[in-house]
C-alpha cells in the first residue's frame, strides 16, 4: 500500500497538467455562409478532374502516352497538381475536341467516299463502272 501512495504523487502532477492541456480550447471555429454556386462549382471541378483521370486511365490513352515518352503515372501526378482553372480549361478542350478514329474507320470512310463519287459519275453518265446503274449515257 505504501508503494502505491509513493507513486501517486509522481503521477498526480503530470495528470493534472495533461487534464489542463486537454480541456483548453484549441482554436476558434468560424462559420460563414456558402453560396450554392460555390458548392456546385467545387463539385463540377472535382467531376472534371475525375473525368480527366478516367481518360488517362484508359488503356489506349496510356499506350499513346507511352509512345510519346510520357509515363502515365507522371501524367496522373500532374493532373493532381493542376489548379481549378487549368482543370476547367482542359475539360472544356476535351469536350470540344473531335473523337479520334482508328485505321479501319478511316479506310471504310475513304472507300465509302470513293463509292459515292463513282456512283454519282455513273448516274450522270460520265463513267460506266457499275452495271446496275442506268445512267444518262446512251448506248
Amino acid at each position: 500500500m505504501f508503494f502505491i501512495r509513493k507513486y501517486c504523487r509522481f503521477l498526480a502532477f503530470p495528470m493534472a497538467v495533461l487534464l489542463m492541456v486537454v480541456s483548453m480550447p484549441l482554436g476558434v471555429a468560424q462559420a460563414a455562409l456558402v453560396s450554392t454556386d460555390e458548392v456546385v462549382a467545387k463539385s463540377e471541378i472535382e467531376a472534371d478532374r475525375m473525368r480527366i483521370v478516367a481518360l488517362i486511365m484508359r488503356q489506349d490513352v496510356q499506350h499513346q502516352l507511352q509512345a510519346e515518352g510520357v509515363d502515365p503515372n507522371e501524367a496522373l501526378a500532374r493532373v493532381a497538381t493542376l489548379s481549378d482553372i487549368e482543370i476547367r480549361q482542359i475539360a472544356a478542350r476535351i469536350d470540344s475536341m473531335p473523337a479520334g478514329q482508328g485505321v479501319a474507320e478511316a479506310l471504310i470512310g475513304a472507300l465509302l467516299i470513293i463509292f459515292i463519287v463513282l456512283l454519282v459519275t455513273d448516274i450522270i453518265g460520265v463513267t460506266d463502272v457499275f452495271p446496275f446503274v442506268k445512267g444518262g449515257r446512251r448506248r
